[in-house]
């Protein structure tokens, strides 16, 4: 059941694992740690062609941006209990500046000068006049 759109950033907690569906479709997971002071891990899903491109490019300690569907799962324990878990339906997933991508992807998603870029400036530094606003 799919609940909202999440967009979160944390570290890659458990390397990714990539397993087939019994109609051969590739799905990839991995747990991600969303806070810096202790564990808050959230299971991250990737599927069909993204599935093989997570499994290339995300590692273990990776700083990343997941932006998904956030959703309900049931899982069984060892003790056969079942039990619901929070996971995002991933996307999109990015690499933050800083954390260099372990697969030997583009630097340019590393470096922080190359996340945003603006040209030059399309206004000039005078200042506007309250009656040239619109509102």
């Amino acid at each position: 059941m799919s609940l909202a759109k999440a967009v979160i950033a944390g570290t890659v907690y458990r390397a990714p694992e990539k397993r087939f569906t019994s109609n051969n479709v590739p799905i990839t997971a991995f747990a991600m740690n969303i806070s810096e002071n202790e564990e808050s891990l959230v299971r991250v899903v990737a599927k069909g062609n993204f599935a093989e491109t997570v499994e290339n490019t995300v590692h273990k300690s990776d700083r990343i941006i997941v932006e998904g569907r956030l959703q309900t799962n049931t899982v069984k324990g060892e003790d056969g209990t079942e039990r619901k878990i929070v996971e995002i339906d991933a996307f999109a997933i990015e690499h933050l500046a800083g954390s260099a991508p372990s697969s030997g992807a583009a630097q340019a998603k590393s470096s922080p000068d190359s996340i945003v870029q603006f040209g030059q400036p399309e206004f000039s530094d005078d200042l506007i006049g309250e009656d040239e606003i619109p509102f």
